[in-house]
């Protein structure tokens, strides 16, 4: 199939891919004259890709417009963990289909099979850690600082090289005794330790309050006394305040133009804020409805916050609201806890089997 802007060395490319649809505004029907075109698509390399060792193909990216085209499997594994950005190129409206073919209907045909209650963490999880970036550029939106933290501030005295060394060795030493109490949750998807640790944190902090913070504890038990445990916390709470003016500079150089006008004038990216109220409004369709609505049908509110009209303090406050509503969703959803694995399985190695066979 033609693949729009394509001038990549992989010639077998466009013939090779399934699917390949518009994502992004586009998708969603939020798009302004402004947005970019963004498409994504699936694709299943020939054989020697798939059965060789020498070559290898995972993903290609395209700009102008912007493509990000997934081999199949990789594609599948993304959608199986609910990965808002990936789940949602399966529920596209067909008007923004680009290209499908045979497999490509196959696939489709197959989208109910990735839905799963997952989609509680990985949409909120994807609206939160984008609120918390928006709250931090808030901040320095409304109160920059002034210059880089100094330790007198914390009332630590100047710092000695040769006991810069040794306090070096000891936040290392305190960090490598935190993470052994790390839980161990290999054997489970992104979703499920999410899940687990959201449990083991919330326990934590209903018993123990402030001690469910594991670091001082964990201090204590390599034996720092109470004087050296409070002097690590200003100690850690300096270097904390260096990074952060390390990412306010970094963020301050970087920052896209229109971006800051947008910052300026409402004191926050509402473009990004009507991207925290579309997924969490998106994980609440899933979970009660077991349907991915990707084509929004609150279009108009989107736009609306997009141009300012929900203040940031609006949004911080409804996200919250929203984000706990989920809790309650997730239990009574409709969706199995966790996709069919051996149905997928089963359908990624039909589909290969067939593309082998000469049939996509």
């Amino acid at each position: 199939m033609d693949i729009p802007g394509y001038k990549g060395t992989l010639s077998w490319l466009p013939a090779r891919t399934i699917y390949l649809t518009k994502h992004g505004s586009h998708a969603y029907g939020t798009h302004t004259p402004e947005s970019d075109l963004d498409l994504k698509g699936v694709v299943i390399p020939p054989r020697e890709y798939l059965l060789g060792f020498s070559q290898r193909f995972e993903q290609a990216e395209i700009k102008e417009p912007d493509a990000v085209l997934y081999e199949l499997r990789k594609f599948m594994a993304l959608a199986a963990d609910c990965n808002p950005n990936v789940l949602e190129v399966l529920f596209t409206d067909p008007g923004d289909h680009l290209g499908v073919t045979a497999a490509g209907e196959r696939l489709l045909g197959s989208r109910a099979l990735f839905l799963s209650r997952k989609a509680r963490h990985t949409f909120s999880g994807f609206a939160m850690a984008q609120l918390k970036r928006l709250q931090q550029h808030h901040r320095w939106v409304k109160a920059p600082p002034s210059g880089p933290p100094s330790r007198a501030e914390l009332h630590l005295p100047d710092e000695d090289p040769a006991q810069a060394e040794v306090l070096k060795t000891l936040l290392g030493e305190l960090e490598k005794e935190v993470q052994g109490w790390s839980l161990e949750l290999g054997s489970l998807d992104s979703a499920a330790q999410e899940s687990v640790r959201e449990l083991v944190t919330r326990t934590l902090a209903a018993r123990l309050g402030a001690e469910a913070t594991p670091w001082p504890a964990a201090a204590r038990s390599l034996g720092f006394d109470e004087r050296s445990v409070e002097r690590l916390a200003r100690e850690r709470e300096h270097r904390a305040r260096v990074r952060e003016w390390e990412q306010f500079l970094a963020w301050k150089k970087g920052r896209n133009a229109r971006r800051a006008e947008l910052e300026a004038r409402y004191g926050y990216d509402t473009k990004f804020g009507a991207h925290v109220v579309r997924l969490l409004r998106m994980a609440q369709e899933v979970l009660a409805t077991g349907e991915v609505r990707v084509k929004r049908p609150d279009r108009e509110e989107l736009l609306s916050v997009r141009a300012g009209a929900w203040s940031f303090e609006r949004l911080v406050s409804w996200a919250a609201e929203a984000d706990r509503s989920l809790e309650a969703l997730e239990k009574a959803s409709p969706l199995p806890w966790a996709p069919d694995r051996h149905a997928l399985d089963q359908l990624c190695a039909g589909l290969l089997e067939d593309a082998l066979a000469g049939r996509l």
